[in-house]
């Protein structure tokens, strides 16, 4: 029974203590040396004047010794506020202002502006200063309860400023745990661990998966194609967006030879195309496993690892999670083959945003069942299929389009590497569909709209088709269509089709 998460990882650190934890290209790591350093470390922590319920807020390059203060912070009882590295000096000033953190760890380069935002009431520290010279003396693990928070992950803020997703010891305890059963990890189990840190895939998913299960992990500091086919000797999993994987299909090195030890390669953070699936299991025999999941709940759905793994579905609902498929205004529950907003209930669903009881309550049924603001549907097979975003849901002429199906097309076609469908103001039709397309080679805008009428609805059929040299991402490798939709907001200003 997952409890506060600390004593979950310490089972952990007990059991496989003599085992390799983390390889990097420094040194190799056993799961006792990792737990001594964050005993270690979670005792100049409270010398610091971190106290349990704190919040630590963290902006570090990647690295073992980040990860050594994420553990040393859940065991002094901290609450762990990780950040992406690309934030700028305004947003950082929101996050120290909003979450009030006591101490700060960052980069050399940026101590100077933690220390001018934060004021008096902010410690800032690099993580060379904390591991200098650390004590002998390990903290004792502070004793926390299930529903105390352990982290806060501070949401995109696509729509107003980000939110905090508060996630409790039994949120990441429960989830961890049940995606080592049934993901089928080991102690046998090598993960090419190639993501971020500062977020829920790369920290909580990967991380906990191999921790929770006395598995090992070969640490790199970012996705290296050369890197990743390299590591595929030793290794037998890999954790990845999509974009790792059209990128491995881009490398002649990766072939079914290179990936024949891995049992299990998992996608997620973004769609993955059903032709990129397709495509991959053709190059290396493998069928990617993909999942879904958000901050605000951890892992939901999964294809099965013994099963189908279908093209374009994210599987059916996780052990514990319950799903539904609802009316967004109404909240009427919809039936099987319906598409709506998913909703869902379970342990792994957070406790709500961070100082803020309004928003937490708008996104919330009275019944428990969180709404994700996700749009899909369940098929026969109680599989879940994603067509979009509510808010990216298209209006046109009073007719609901859903980009997904739009961009399942332009995916599959040999000349578009991947494509974006948003809406756009239009004097007419209240939006108009436009079709953002990266090419994979020569490319007739005109064409494809005319091929397209074939098999969609008139109404579905874009209005402009734009080929762009590349889509804008994020750091997880999510195309950026609010960003699409301010770059061509004013495109049928004019009247017209552009």
């Amino acid at each position: 029974m997952a409890g506060d998460l600390y004593s979950c990882l310490a089972r952990s650190f007990a059991k496989y203590g003599d085992r390799l934890f983390i390889e990097d290209a420094a040194r190799n790591w056993t799961y006792r040396d990792v737990e001594t350093a964050a005993g270690r470390l979670a005792a100049r922590l409270q010398d610091l004047g971190l106290g349990a319920g704190d919040r630590l807020l963290v902006q570090t390059d990647k690295s073992v010794e980040t990860i050594i203060l994420y553990f040393a912070c859940m065991r002094a009882g901290a609450i762990y506020l990780p950040l992406n590295v690309d934030y700028t000096e305004s947003e950082i000033a929101y996050f120290l202002a909003d979450a009030e953190p006591v101490l700060a760890v960052c980069r050399g380069s940026s101590v100077e502006l933690f220390a001018r935002l934060g004021g008096d009431r902010l410690e800032v520290r690099t993580l060379d200063q904390l591991f200098a010279d650390l004590p002998d003396a390990q903290a004792a693990p502070v004793s926390r309860q299930p529903d105390d928070v352990a982290a806060i992950l501070y949401t995109s803020g696509t729509t107003g400023k980000p939110k905090g997703a508060m996630l409790s010891n039994a949120n990441l305890a429960s989830n961890g745990e049940m995606l080592v059963d049934f993901w089928q990890f080991t102690p046998d189990d090598i993960l090419i661990h190639a993501l971020p840190i500062f977020h829920v895939h790369g920290l909580f998913v990967a991380m906990h998966c191999v921790a929770l299960s006395g598995a090992s992990m070969i640490f790199l500091p970012k996705f290296d194609s050369a890197a990743v086919v390299g590591a595929m000797a030793r290794a037998t999993v890999l954790m990845g967006v999509p974009t790792f994987y059209i990128r491995l299909l881009a490398d002649p090195a990766f072939t079914r030879e290179a990936a024949a030890g891995m049992r299990l390669f998992v996608s997620g953070s973004a769609p993955l195309s059903a032709d990129i699936h397709r495509a991959f299991e053709e190059r290396c025999g493998h069928r990617v496993l993909e999942r879904y999941g958000m901050t605000e709940t951890g892992m939901l759905t999964s294809n099965p690892y013994l099963g189908e793994r279908r093209a374009g579905f994210v599987g059916r609902p996780l052990p514990g999670v319950e799903l539904r498929i609802a009316e967004f205004e109404s909240g009427r529950v919809l039936p099987q083959g319906e598409v709506g907003i998913v909703e869902v209930r379970g342990p792994n669903i957070f406790k709500g945003y961070w100082r803020n009881p309004e928003k937490t309550a708008a996104e919330f049924r009275p019944d428990g069942y969180f709404i994700t603001g996700d749009m899909g549907f369940i098929d026969a097979d109680g599989y879940v299929q994603l067509v979009g975003r509510e808010k990216d849901l298209i209006i046109s002429g009073g007719l609901n389009v859903y980009p997904a199906e739009v961009e399942a097309l332009l995916d599959d076609r040999p000349d578009v590497a991947e494509a974006a469908v948003i809406g756009v103001p239009h004097p007419d039709f209240g939006e108009a569909v436009v079709a953002v397309v990266q090419p994979s080679g020569p490319f007739d805008p005109v064409a494809v709209r005319e091929e397209l009428r074939r098999d969609l609805a008139a109404f579905k059929v874009p209005k402009q088709i734009i080929a762009v040299e590349e889509l804008p991402r994020n750091t997880m490798g999510k195309i950026q269509k609010k960003l699409l939709r301010e770059r061509y907001a004013g495109m049928f200003a004019g009247g017209g089709e552009g």
